[in-house]
């Protein structure tokens, strides 16, 4: 089968790769879409994936082909967007119901073969069956959904919450309109890219910045959440943060990064700082979600490109161009 892969850092190749093959309690999955995301560079760089090279592709649904010999929860046929996190569920975080910090986590696509091929192996636990009325292709979506459900949950979000958000990619994107199902009172998001933001002014957020200095809030927001995964923007989000309010690292920063805290101003103003992980019993709802519509894939998705021009998207996606950018076998 035709794959892209990260054969070394900063090295991708679309080549023929064996077909794959499913165990037990395993199914063969015929990708129809496979988003990229912030992971993929990272994984290019070498971070998160243990050893290259890797099929990424963590961000994936299509069809089912083949199915392990003690299958019997869904048939060949069935449309799936799948679930890509891998856990033991023997370590001492598993059996707290942590999955999500599993001392051995794993992930299809990130340190397993993944979505960025015509074919991928996922376990059937992990697979959820797709409604009529969802397209293929667009519940790719519902794995970064997923990963922003769980930012919510992280929150625990008050009604009438004033929330801030660095970053309208995909995700910040996502944490807007999951924002707004809150109850959010107002959710201003700031971003240096000009042509992201017109996308979160069409989904109707409250205000839109290249800097928070240009938002009347001198003091600060409820919510702040970084969707960027920038140093820069980190700093500056942990200075906007309200008294009795919370910051959410939620996008994914270089192990290198670093930003420097206010320890006195944390305890005097019981700021809270947390961060959330992938993944974690939000797939499902996730799935839920998606298929009442809470997303506009037409809005969401900016660019579907052949599997052979994997290189080239995640170029494109590396210099901001576009929302999410999915890439079709």
């Amino acid at each position: 089968m035709k794959a892209a892969v990260i054969t070394g850092v900063g090295s991708v190749e679309v080549t023929t790769v064996d077909d794959p093959s499913c165990g037990p309690r395993e199914v063969v999955v015929d990708v129809a879409a496979c988003g990229l995301c912030g992971t993929d560079l990272h994984i290019l760089q070498g971070e998160f994936a243990p050893t290259l090279p890797v099929v990424p592709g963590h961000e994936f649904a299509g069809t089912i082909v083949e199915i392990g010999s003690q299958v019997n929860e869904l048939r060949v046929g069935d449309r799936v967007a799948v679930d890509p996190s891998l856990y033991c569920h023997e370590c001492r975080y598993c059996r707290a119901g942590r999955n999500n910090l599993c001392e051995r986590w794993a992930a299809i696509g990130v340190t397993t073969s993944g979505g960025a091929a015509e074919f991928a192996v996922a376990p059937v636990a992990n697979c959820v069956r797709l409604p009529d009325h969802v397209r293929t292709e667009d519940a790719a979506l519902i794995e970064p959904l997923s990963c922003a459900v769980r930012g919510y949950d992280v929150l625990r979000s008050q009604m009438a919450s004033r929330v801030l958000i660095y970053g309208s990619g995909t995700m910040g994107l996502m944490m807007l309109q999951l924002g707004k199902l809150t109850g959010a009172s107002s959710i201003e998001v700031v971003d240096l890219n000009a042509d992201r933001l017109e996308t979160a002014v069409k989904l109707g957020v409250t205000a839109v910045a290249g800097s928070a200095d240009e938002l009347d809030r001198p003091e600060g927001w409820d919510v702040v959440i970084d969707a960027t995964g920038n140093e820069k923007a980190i700093q500056d989000g942990l200075g906007r943060v309200a008294k009795g309010g919370t910051f959410l690292q939620f996008g994914v920063s270089d192990y290198s990064a670093r930003v420097s805290i206010e320890p006195y101003r944390i305890y005097n103003q019981e700021i809270t700082i947390t961060g959330s992980m992938a993944v974690l019993h939000s797939f499902e709802r996730a799935a839920d979600l998606f298929a009442t519509g809470v997303l506009d894939p037409e809005i969401f998705i900016s660019d579907r490109v052949p599997l052979d021009n994997y290189a080239g998207a995640l170029d494109q996606f590396k210099a901001g161009k576009g929302r999410k950018i999915q890439v079709l076998p």
